[in-house]
């Protein structure tokens, strides 16, 4: 079957690049926040930059708030379209789609680690998952100031002054703190897994 993604439109200034890196992969993926073209899909992704209040309230305003958790076919989350995933973000005190567990929160800049996050951090602690097969050496793109807790949803977790959730899932939802279409060949081995998926 050939995979059918569409992009979200979540008013994320990475849709472009998004778009692009599954170009590379030979599959087009249109950005849209109609409910027909979305449901139509067989893959959905939440791009993000930027704040999680200002990412929910494109959400809300465009409907795709109430239409994300309805959707069964497999969904990610990159970035800030990952953080929103969760129940809530201390970003603007941002209650967020709850669709995964927990809290997202500022990264702590312990031993003496600047925030933001930015540049590349190698993957760590990766569990036995199609979407991190072929990853066990992924160095990949973050830029980040907040992040979510390692816990039960966690797949792979990074360091940079506190471990935290680099990629987390639960069922079909997915979601990935760094940048896949920065991350050059890691990262476009992350995205063809994901459309692997079903």
């Amino acid at each position: 079957m050939t995979a059918r993604v569409v992009l979200l439109d979540s008013g994320g200034a990475n849709l472009g690049s998004v778009q692009a890196a599954f170009e590379r992969l030979g599959v087009a993926a249109p950005v849209s926040a109609d409910p027909e073209v979305i449901r139509a899909a067989s893959h959905v992704v939440l791009p993000g930059v930027g704040a999680a209040r200002a990412t929910m309230k494109r959400l809300q305003e465009n409907g795709l708030d109430r239409l994300i958790p309805e959707l069964p076919q497999p969904l990610l989350g990159i970035c800030v379209g990952m953080q929103v995933l969760h129940e809530h973000s201390e970003e603007g005190a941002t209650d967020c789609l709850g669709l995964l567990p927990g809290r997202i929160r500022r990264l702590p800049g312990d031993n003496g680690a600047r925030v933001p996050h930015m540049g590349w951090n190698r993957l760590g602690g990766l569990a036995a998952h199609a979407l991190l097969d072929g990853l066990d050496d992924g160095w990949m793109y973050f830029v980040h100031g907040y992040a979510a807790d390692v816990g039960e949803q966690t797949l792979a977790d990074c360091e940079h002054g506190t471990r935290f959730g680099a990629v987390v899932g639960d069922g079909r939802r997915f979601g990935v703190q760094f940048h896949p279409e920065r991350s050059g060949a890691a990262g476009a081995r992350l995205l063809q897994n994901f459309l692997s998926l079903r």
